[in-house]
């Protein structure tokens, strides 16, 4: 948790969304200290029959190698550091291994720049989305196990039980993991400027877990009274907790950034700074007048400094409010999601364009989804090859106009047909004229010329010896630092339409100081506009340059950002290195 308070931000509707019937059970012991001996923390309560008791030895060995992390990167995971890159790889490669969709974002605007983690479980209805998040980083002072490995752990565990049990999902559960925390709520504050308005109103409700193994703890919900925080709240009260509203939180962790974009959150903590009062130490156990964590943000903030009992209590939370809110009954209903990329496209008369229809299974089993079109003006054909996929997979849509085409902008629904029906649109914009005005399109294609019209990182446009140019003396340079680092490269080129072929291609020689055979350690990423076209990393080494090409058909009539990334890890270099960038069209 950050430690600078920000003014108090715009109120917010509360979220409706939950609708499962709460029931209550209260117990009649009073709880255990929040140093009590974990031996019987495991136990779950009544209230939470349907949802999976979260292991906190399981949370424990996460934090556990988070500490080791720190330890072997200069003691912390500050973002940006190396010890943040290794503490994302950790998530990562947990999350992959489990079948989440896993996607790094890099913070472009964080003080240290530097990725979230997202991760997706792939069920449920991509447009109902409850969202659960905890920050990752640490500060430079100390390993931050509790500030906030604690809240990163014990989401980690509840992705890996839900991954595992696989349950029939009601909405889509989508997880965090945030940079740059402690420099001001950045990482996620750019994750949620980047969100569209249709994508925030996916969003039914976001909810933040920082320290929530504080060893003096207390038991606190952000936004307590709120409809978001009833499940967060019936379990502790299932416990007999008593929790309270986490002002000491407020606007200082990443629910911050949700609540100033309007979307409702909530959230468990335990406490930092402040100190616990006679009346909490009297309910909840602990030492009166002592900070809730004594080692916030300072290097003794250790594995040392967690409760497994307050722990297991946060984590075992999470879970029944997963389950509440997004977990369905009985066996998985069979269903599927249609999507459309590009989602618009220009032809002019008598030419063509395509898109590619992609399926997901959401729920239940794979089916076979047969794909039509409807609201194609007068001289438009749209056809599918192939025509029916099982969902999971994936067609060409072909969309064909005759010379006499009625023009103007058109919504073409794209429909897929199996045990259900489900729908994605696709915007077409006819022209009155036709023909081609072909040639190459990319400026300044081999860096000959500086820089413009290349946007770059600097550095990367460079004539450096020490990499050749495949000709003249400038190229591209990406990476090679042997360090954690990140460079970019992009161009914006508007593509004509009536073309009958568009083809971008450029030569790429990969040198690299990795001596493995199986792991990528440093990629480079191909992307026009937000489609990931190739990925290459230091797997891909090899002596001089190798012509890479792709089709960019699908993309005639708009103005796409042509754009290469190349992350590097920590340790060991990488060098990608580009010349010859052309997009030739004809």
């Amino acid at each position: 948790m950050r430690r600078r308070t920000p003014t108090a931000g715009l109120a917010l509707a509360l979220f409706a969304a939950v609708t499962a019937t709460l029931t209550t059970t209260a117990a009649s012991a009073a709880p255990a200290p929040v140093n009590a001996a974990p031996a019987p923390v495991n136990a779950a309560p009544a209230l939470a029959a349907a949802a999976p008791d979260i292991s906190v030895t399981n949370v424990q060995a996460h934090l556990t190698q988070l500490n080791t992390i720190a330890t072997n990167n200069g003691g912390n995971r500050r973002a940006g550091s190396a010890g943040y890159t290794a503490s994302v790889s950790y998530v990562k490669a947990k999350l992959q291994a489990a079948g989440y969709t896993v996607t790094e974002q890099v913070c472009t605007t964080c003080t240290y720049r530097s990725n979230n983690l997202i991760a997706e479980w792939p069920q449920g209805p991509a447009d109902q989305v409850v969202m659960f998040g905890a920050h990752l980083d640490s500060v430079s002072a100390g390993p931050g196990i509790n500030d906030n490995g604690s809240g990163s752990a014990t989401l980690l565990e509840n992705a890996l039980v839900l991954a595992q049990q696989n349950p029939s999902m009601t909405k889509r559960v989508r997880f965090a993991w945030w940079t740059d925390e402690e420099q001001g709520l950045n990482g996620s504050e750019f994750y949620v400027n980047q969100l569209s308005a249709t994508q925030r109103g996916y969003i039914k409700g976001y909810y933040n877990f920082d320290m929530v193994g504080s060893t003096n703890g207390g038991y606190f919900i952000n936004r307590l009274t709120s409809t978001t925080a009833a499940p967060l709240k019936a379990y502790w009260d299932s416990l007999n907790l008593q929790p309270e509203e986490n002002v000491e939180g407020q606007g200082r962790s990443d629910d911050y950034s949700f609540q100033q974009a309007g979307i409702p959150t909530s959230g468990y903590a335990a406490g930092a700074s402040a100190r616990k009062t006679s009346a909490q130490a009297t309910k909840w156990g602990g030492t009166a007048n002592v900070a809730y964590d004594s080692c916030y943000h300072r290097s003794c903030d250790t594995t040392s400094n967690v409760s497994a009992t307050v722990l297991n209590r946060s984590a075992d939370g999470v879970a029944y409010a997963i389950w509440q809110l997004a977990v369905g009954g009985g066996t998985p209903t069979n269903d599927f999601s249609v999507a459309v990329s590009p989602t618009s496209g220009s032809v002019a008369r008598g030419g063509s364009t395509t898109a590619t229809v992609s399926t997901a299974t959401t729920s239940g089993s794979a089916q076979t989804v047969s794909l039509s079109a409807a609201g194609a003006p007068s001289g438009v054909t749209v056809s599918f090859s192939p025509s029916s996929v099982t969902s999971g997979g994936s067609a060409t849509m072909t969309v064909s106009t005759t010379a006499t085409a009625t023009t103007g902008t058109f919504t073409i629904t794209v429909t897929g047909t199996g045990s259900v029906t489900r729908s994605a649109a696709y915007t077409l914009t006819v022209t009155g004229t036709g023909g081609c005005t072909g040639g190459q399109l990319v400026g300044n294609s081999s860096f000959e010329s500086g820089s413009a019209p290349w946007t770059a990182s600097s550095g990367v446009v460079t004539n450096s010896s020490s990499q050749a140019a495949r000709t003249g003396s400038y190229k591209a340079w990406l990476d090679g630092y042997g360090s954690s680092h990140t460079d970019t490269l992009s161009q914006s080129v508007s593509i004509p339409a009536g073309c009958s072929s568009y083809t971008l291609s450029f030569w790429l020689h990969i040198d690299t100081a990795e001596t493995t055979t199986g792991t990528a350690y440093d990629k480079l990423t191909v992307q026009v506009g937000s489609t990931t076209l190739a990925t290459y990393s230091n797997l891909n080494a090899a002596s001089g340059y190798a012509q890479r090409s792709f089709n960019l058909a699908a993309y005639a009539g708009q103005t796409v950002t042509l754009k290469w990334t190349g992350v590097e890890d920590a340790s060991l270099q990488t060098s990608f290195v580009i010349d010859d960038v052309t997009l030739q069209v004809g």
